[in-house]
């Protein structure tokens, strides 16, 4: 009896556990590409691929209709604005993303961004190093006890950015529309139903929602102008909820105290961004979700949620547009 055999298109970049689980199955073909590949040969892996793993690669409807075999697509993470959603489920193919995989891991780095920023992380350490011990006293480390956050998104990251900031005795407020009130107060936090109403109180204000069409610019010059001159922004999310000319412009004034960004618009951002000239502005590559931990999981997942799919089983629960999926 022959088996049909399957196609999977893996990034390049993916870590080993998910091109190990591939390569397990005898009736999988696994073929590299990498995330950077011209759009002209990237539909041409695409026509007789029957799975897709995609990074940082768009995929857009033109590539989905050079895919007549496409079946399935993971995301190795969890955002997906990259991807034509409405172009998949009209070919009811499904949409999976990588779940909880990189959760603990944002959430661990936008902690570490709300220290680094109020113990004044590279300040102190060039002291010793250059010699300049007794200017130490000069820039004054402030504390997360007692300080009000409020973490914007209460979803898988920030659910756990909350019980982090709890455990380092902050106050905890959360702005979900839809998350229900009843839960974030379960959760030991204060839910607010008024962005702007809140954010006068923040000492920190953490970014953890997805880019739509209605939380695009929703850190404007206006939004950070509520924010008092004392308080840190946090952006782990996406590039283009904050609006980077104006947060320079507030950072520069002092009309804000700090900034962790993690991610840009565009990305990578330009070397000759403002933002880069700041002192009281950590940034990083777009790399909050990944650690060797989170990128093994992911990899595992992305091929799992694959290869069900290809199996007559999809693993629903990482599905984003469950209405592909008929019958």
């Amino acid at each position: 009896m022959t088996t049909t055999r399957k196609k999977l298109l893996l990034p390049e970049t993916m870590a080993r556990t998910g091109w190990d689980l591939a390569k397990s199955r005898a009736d999988v073909d696994s073929v590299a590409f990498s995330p950077t590949v011209p759009t002209s040969g990237f539909r041409q892996l695409l026509r007789d691929a029957d799975g897709v793993a995609l990074t940082t690669t768009p995929l857009r409807a033109a590539d989905i209709e050079a895919a007549p075999r496409l079946r399935a697509v993971g995301r190795i993470g969890v955002g997906y604005d990259a991807v034509d959603v409405e172009a998949l489920t009209r070919r009811g193919i499904p949409l999976m993303t990588c779940g909880t995989d990189n959760s603990p891991t944002v959430a661990e780095y936008a902690l570490y961004m709300m220290l680094h920023l109020c113990k004044g992380g590279a300040h102190m350490d060039s002291l010793p190093r250059q010699g300049r011990w007794h200017e130490r006293y000069d820039a004054l480390p402030t504390e997360l006890l007692g300080k009000m956050l409020l973490i914007i998104g209460f979803g898988r990251i920030g659910t756990r950015v909350a019980r982090r900031c709890l455990a380092m005795e902050m106050a905890v407020e959360v702005y979900d529309p839809y998350v229900p009130a009843e839960a974030v107060r379960a959760a030991g936090c204060v839910p607010v139903p008024d962005l702007d109403a809140a954010l006068p109180r923040a000492d920190f204000v953490t970014i953890h929602c997805p880019k739509t069409p209605e939380t695009a610019g929703l850190f404007d010059a206006a939004r950070i102008a509520r924010m008092k001159p004392a308080a840190r922004l946090i952006n782990t999310a996406r590039g283009g909820l904050v609006d980077e000319a104006a947060l320079y412009a507030a950072l520069a004034a002092g009309r804000l105290a700090g900034a962790g960004i993690d991610v840009f618009s565009p990305e990578p951002p330009l070397t000759d961004s403002p933002l880069f000239t700041l002192k009281n502005v950590v940034v990083a590559p777009h790399m909050a979700g990944n650690a060797r931990e989170s990128l093994d999981r992911k990899a595992l997942t992305v091929v799992r949620n694959l290869l069900s799919v290809l199996d007559g089983a999809p693993n629903r629960e990482y599905v984003v547009n469950p209405e592909a999926l008929r019958g």
